[in-house]
This record gives C-alpha cells, structure tokens and sequence, in this order.
C-alpha cells in the first residue's frame, strides 16, 4: 500500500503488483520519494512528478495505458519524454509533444478519491505542490 501525501491532501493506493510486478519492484527502490508535482501539460485532468531525463528505470512495458481513469497512477520509464509519475484526476489522455504515450499503471487510489479535484485545483491554480510517497502496511484483514 501506498501513502500519497500532496501538502495537506492524503492518499492510499493499491500496488498492482501481479499487472506490474517490475514496475512496483523498481519504484519500492525509490520509496520514499519526495519531490513536487505539477499540472500536465500535454495530458489533460492530470499532474505529474517529472523524474528527469536521466534517470534509467530500464522497465519493460507492463500493464500499460495512454487513458488512465482518475487514480490510477502511471510509471513512464522514459523514451519519449522524460521519466515520471502520472497522477490523473479527472479526464485523462497521456501525451507529450511528440504525441500520445502508454504508462505502466502500477497503483490505484483506494482512499482519497474524493479529494482529487482538489488537487487538479491546486495544481492548475496555485502551482507546483510538494509530494511525498512511502509504503506502508496494507490494514490487518478483520475475521
């Protein structure tokens, strides 16, 4: 499980680790990630955490899209554009300039979906905000 925290706002998402199981792996070697997040620019209802050029995550294709629905987050590993995280919260099409782009879906929100119009607000309005990501334990299962 993941903890998304974008200032003020908070998050868990679902690891899909059986669609994604090299995608997960490589960003638990991340984790925690702090860094900020921005309005997409080219993808419609959706911010991103841009990673840099540089970085090689070396992943293969798995379990791609290029229209996530609101909460699920996608890995780029790079190619066409540079390496990062797309976080939609509404309407979203992946694209960079050179054209659509498929992501590795590799988590999807569980709680705080109600709060993701808030971030589209605050990331359009007010700029780039600050993120922070971290695993944590999934809930102890009740009997």
């Amino acid at each position: 499980m993941l903890e998304i925290s974008v200032a003020d706002l908070h998050f868990k998402a679902r690891l899909e680790e059986a669609a994604a199981p090299r995608t997960v792996a490589t960003l638990r070697r991340l984790l925690p990630l702090r860094s900020k997040i921005i309005q997409a620019r080219w993808s419609g209802e959706a911010a991103w955490v841009p990673m840099g050029d540089d970085l090689d995550l070396d992943l293969p294709v798995e379990n791609a899209t290029a229209y996530p629905g609101a909460g699920e987050l996608l890995l780029y590993p790079g190619g066409h554009s540079e390496t990062e995280i797309l976080f939609p919260y509404g309407r979203t099409h992946f694209a960079s300039t050179l054209g659509t782009l498929a992501g590795n879906h590799f988590a999807t929100l569980v709680e705080g979906r109600g709060q993701l119009g808030e971030l589209g607000r605050r990331v359009l309005w007010e700029g780039a905000q600050d993120i922070s990501l971290k695993e944590i334990a999934p809930p102890a299962a009740t009997s």
